[in-house]
Order: structure tokens, then C-alpha cells, then sequence
């Protein structure tokens, strides 16, 4: 179906049938019960639009920057270990993805190709994120690679303390590549306030931290220097019971007083739902499942058609809003509704049949 594809729930169909039910779970999934990442799904659902009308909207600019880099879409495309499952060429074949269309992809360090490989196979910006999976000499190795590599900012994500309890997999008997030979977990699970003033100071790039959930821990990043706040429930699937991103954002923005760029993930599924994270706050948003289900759809074809449907839904609210560029919006756009729909992971595709893919 290629570039055919009219919305993304054709692109979500395309995925299920090109994935075993192993690699659709582990993709799909959260954390127990799911209800955080159900959460991430009702929240958004619970924001309504205030439009404002006569405002000529007959040239929109859908772009905006991130550590001074230009995106198209106030989208970049999230880490996601394992890649390699989805599509071939894994990395390489989202960075490809991430360069044709212009924007930012965060490379996880547990993913394939290698982070050489990887930074090589396309011209745009990348981030390199960074699980603390060995002690400050390892930290001194990776970092030093990725430097040498070229990416433009490091991200280390700290919500990882201890690996989710994804029943979905663990039903399986499954475990996606990264986790086949486990890292030792004391590592990542003895990261402190400290440990990130080392890292960020190996590392010497613009620093992002990945998984921050109060304006308390948003507070603290910001006193150690932290360049961008990573709003991040690790898309439900770490602590259940968690809340949604889009309702931690406001405390979060409140309490970094423009001291640092705000991004946020978690059940981003519509270019209306990244409009409301920037009505709220957010710089940009970062997508996971969705770059996930386009990779699995289509390789770099599908992911580059799943950005371009975004801009499309972006450039569609916009002119009905009343904004002609993303900055322009504000909390005033925005305000609570009830949802109207029960939270699961298809449930903004009302069209794919039976409102679920099993």
C-alpha cells in the first residue's frame, strides 16, 4: 500500500499483519495492568479545543526548533530498543526515515545497528540515549563513541531503575533482543542526583533527561544544569499506575520556568494530541509505538508516510484553531472535557474494526 496509506490506524493494520504476535505485544503492550498506559490515552482524550475563528489561516507554519535544530513537525521520534525487529536495517532505517522527512531521532544504546552505524545513515540531527548499564569507565567508553559519532545531545533516561513488569511479553515466554543477555541491573538501578552530574559532565553535550514525572524531580534537573526536562511515563510501560504525561506536564512547566526545554511522550497518536502537549507547555513531543507500527508497516516508507499524516492532522487543527504557527498556542486553547471513548491502545482509531487489532 506504500504511500497510499490515507491515515495512520491503515498504517496500524499494515503492522499487525507483517508481525507475529511475539513482536506486537512487546511493541503494543505496558507495564501489569496497563492502566498508565490507558491513562496516557484518557487524559489526552479528556482535553477539549477553544478555537478562535476569522483569523486568516491561509499560510501555516507547521515547524519549530529544538536546541536550535529545526523540525518540521514539532515531532521527533523516540528511542526504542530493538529496533531491529521491526524493520531491517532497525536504527539505520528510522535515522534514513528521520533525515528524508527533517527531524530529530533519539538512538537508544541497546538497539541495532551500533551507534556508528547508525549516526552514519543519515545527515539530520540525533541524540544519543544512554542506559547506565556499567560503571563510569563503560559511561567514559559509550559516550566517547558517541561524541566521535557526531550526535548532537545525550539523553539519559532514569525511570528504568528496575525492568517493567510487561505481562504481555512475559506471557509469551518472549524477550525482545536487547534483554536476551541482561545487563547486570545494579547499574541502572543505583543512579542518583550524583551520578547524573557525572555523566553530564563526560559527556559534554546538550543534556536531556529522560522520565521525569513531578515538578519536584523537574526542579532539581533544572539546579544541576539539565538542558531539556523529558516528560516520560516510558509509554506505560515501567510503573503502572502512573499518571498520564499530558497531566504531569503543567507542574512541570510551572516549575521549570522556561529554565530548560520541555518534551514529553506517552500515547501520542494524533496531530491533535501533540497540538494539546503544545498548548500546555511542550517544545515538542516524541513518538514511540507510532514510529514502532510504521517501521513494522512499511520500513522507511512507512515511518516517513506516519510523519507525513501527522503534519497533515497538525496543519488541519491549526487552521481550525486559529493559529497559524505552533508557538502561538497557549493554555488558552485548551480546556477539560469528559472522554467519550474507553482508553486502550487503538481506542483513537475508532475505524479499525472492533476498535482493537488482536
Amino acid at each position: 500500500m506504500g504511500l497510499d496509506f490515507v491515515s495512520n490506524q491503515e498504517i496500524i493494520l499494515a503492522a499487525r499483519r507483517n508481525l507475529s504476535q511475539n513482536v506486537w505485544d512487546y511493541l503494543t503492550g505496558g507495564a501489569e495492568s496497563e492502566t498508565t498506559m490507558r491513562r496516557n490515552r484518557r487524559s489526552l482524550d479528556s482535553i477539549a479545543f477553544r478555537p478562535r475563528v476569522l483569523v486568516d489561516v491561509s499560510q501555516i507554519d507547521t515547524s519549530t526548533s529544538f536546541l536550535g535544530h529545526k523540525l518540521r513537525i514539532p515531532v521527533m521520534l523516540a528511542p526504542i530498543g530493538s529496533l531491529q525487529i521491526l524493520a531491517p536495517g532497525g536504527g539505520a532505517t528510522v535515522a534514513m526515515a528521520a533525515a528524508e522527512f527533517g527531524t530529530i531521532n533519539f538512538v537508544s544504546s541497546v538497539t541495532q545497528p551500533s551507534l556508528e552505524e547508525t549516526a552514519a545513515s543519515g545527515s539530520n540531527p540525533k541524540i544519543f540515549q544512554l542506559y547506565v548499564h556499567g560503571d563510569l569507565k563503560w559511561v567514559e567508553t559509550i559516550l566517547a563513541r558517541a561524541k566521535k559519532a557526531g550526535y548532537a545531545a545525550l539523553c539519559l533516561t532514569v525511570d528504568t531503575a528496575y525492568y517493567g513488569r510487561r505481562e504481555r511479553q512475559m506471557i509469551d515466554r518472549w524477550l525482545p533482543p536487547a534483554r536476551r543477555v541482561p545487563p547486570d541491573p545494579k547499574h541502572q538501578a543505583s543512579v542518583t542526583w550524583e551520578t547524573l552530574d557525572m555523566v553530564k559532565e563526560i559527556a559534554g553535550l546538550p543534556f536531556i533527561l529522560k522520565g521525569v514525572a513531578t515538578a519536584e524531580d523537574a526542579a532539581i534537573a533544572v539546579q544541576h544544569g539539565v538542558d531539556v526536562i523529558y516528560v516520560s511515563n516510558h509509554g506505560g510501560r515501567q510503573l503502572d499506575h502512573n499518571r498520564a504525561t499530558i497531566d504531569m506536564l503543567p507542574e512541570i512547566v510551572q516549575a521549570v520556568k522556561g529554565k530548560a526545554e520541555i518534551i514529553m511522550d506517552g500515547g501520542i497518536l494524533r496531530g491533535s494530541d501533540i497540538l494539546k502537549a503544545i498548548a500546555l507547555g511542550a517544545r515538542a513531543v516524541a513518538i514511540g509505538k507510532l514510529q514502532g507500527w510504521g517501521l513494522a508497516a512499511a520500513g522507511k516508507e512507512g515511518l516517513v508516510r506516519v510523519l507525513e499524516l501527522l503534519e497533515n492532522e497538525i496543519l488541519t487543527v491549526m487552521g481550525l484553531l486559529g493559529v497559524t504557527r505552533v508557538n502561538e498556542l497557549s493554555p488558552a486553547h485548551v480546556c477539560k472535557a469528559d472522554p467519550v471513548t474507553l482508553p486502550h491502545e487503538m481506542s483513537a482509531f475508532v475505524n479499525i474494526p472492533g476498535g482493537h487489532v488482536a
